[in-house]
């Protein structure tokens, strides 16, 4: 059971009033009078009621006069107004109609039509009271959505943004919450480098367009594999690619991973090669794999980061790249040790590389059973 529905008596007759708040408060309304159109319009924007018993000849402000007023007041536009006249009822009807009235009573009231049309209004009051509520919860279930949305948009974002760093399955795990794991930090990672035999020359001879025809489809299949298998794409420049393993989430056997997707990559790019080929270019594809530590983390600016990875091994990776012929895979000492049996390799003997003292042991990795 909720409160008792609050009415409000405008009359500017004594008599008339308190019959009226007598009649009301007998039946279990909370009654209260006003005796102008002024002080009606006062009270009502103080203590709003529920419903309104408005006398339509008053000194002052009558009984039209102070509907109209609470029909352009947003607020009060749907508060139910029962005109009271005695009157001609079919003129005071139209004009009450037209004032916004919602129903009518003639003098001398009639009690029980009187409480019929006031308990039929404040149903109705009530039933408009319960759709207003269920609009405002609708509204603030909306703005909930609508910020719950947001919310996933950035995410998206961001996880959109990731990805251009790392597997799809790795800028998920960042985006729910691993931001941590992109703080600088030190770890063992196997750096995977490739590009391309034959770059140079063949800007020289083509054109722009086909310049960039190639290196979209180059990108695009060396990129799906760095996705597949779960590498971590440190840069893309013109025709070098490098990729490394075991951050920033460890990972069992980095080394099998970079050498499959070295691999992969090298299968991938021959029928690209022999379509360029076709046109009178000569392609290939070098590729250059070490294993060492480095230190790793965010490095740019306010809205441009790149995740990198910065130590020997990088170098490493790029000097054997650049000593690999087309087609070849070559690899470090240690990654040789962290492989074993799982692929063919040849012993390539040591190769003096820019940037390294002493020569390094260098051995070339084919796919089991491959024709070397």
């Amino acid at each position: 059971m909720g409160a008792p529905a609050k009415i409000l008596v405008v009359d500017d007759t004594p008599a008339n009033v308190k019959l009226l708040v007598d009649v009301l408060t007998a039946k279990g309304y909370v009654a209260t009078a006003a005796v102008n159109g002024e002080e009606a319009l006062i009270r009502i924007a103080n203590d709003p009621p529920d419903l309104v018993l408005l006398d339509t000849m008053m000194s002052g402000l009558s009984g039209y006069d102070v509907c109209r007023r609470l029909r352009e007041d947003p607020a009060t536009a749907l508060l139910p107004v029962v005109l009271c006249t005695s009157l001609d009822p079919h003129q005071e009807r139209l004009k009450g109609i037209e004032a916004g009235a919602d129903d009518f009573v003639s003098k001398p009231i009639n009690r029980p039509e009187l409480l019929a049309r006031v308990h039929s209004l404040l149903r109705i009051k009530t039933l408009q009271d319960e759709v207003k509520s269920q609009s405002a919860e609708l509204a603030k279930w909306n703005q909930t959505m609508a910020e719950r949305v947001q919310e996933q948009v950035v995410q998206l974002e961001r996880l959109s943004r990731l990805k251009g760093f790392f597997s799809p399955q790795l800028a998920a795990a960042i985006v729910a919450g691993g931001e941590e794991l992109l703080k600088t930090h030190r770890r063992e990672i196997c750096v995977v480098f490739i590009d391309l035999r034959g770059f140079t020359a063949f800007t020289e001879r083509a054109e722009p367009e086909e310049v960039m025809e190639l290196l979209n489809a180059y990108h695009t299949r060396m990129g799906r594999l760095v996705m597949e298998y779960g590498g971590t794409l440190e840069r893309f420049a013109g025709d070098s690619v490098m990729v490394f393993f075991n951050d920033p989430v460890p990972l069992e056997q980095p080394a099998l991973h970079a050498v499959r997707m070295a691999l992969a990559m090298k299968q991938a790019f021959l029928p690209l090669g022999e379509s360029w080929h076709k046109r009178g270019f000569q392609l290939g594809l070098g590729c250059g794999i070490a294993q060492g530590y480095a230190t790793l983390g965010l490095i740019g600016f306010d809205g441009r980061h790149d995740y990198a990875a910065i130590g020997n091994v990088t170098n490493l990776a790029a000097r054997l790249c650049g000593e690999a012929t087309s087609g070849q895979v070559l690899i470090d000492r240690k990654t040789l040790a962290n492989i074993e049996g799982a692929f063919d390799t040849a012993d390539v003997g040591p190769l003096t590389l820019k940037g390294f003292t002493h020569p390094v042991p260098t051995f070339s990795v084919f796919t089991v059973g491959e024709q070397v």
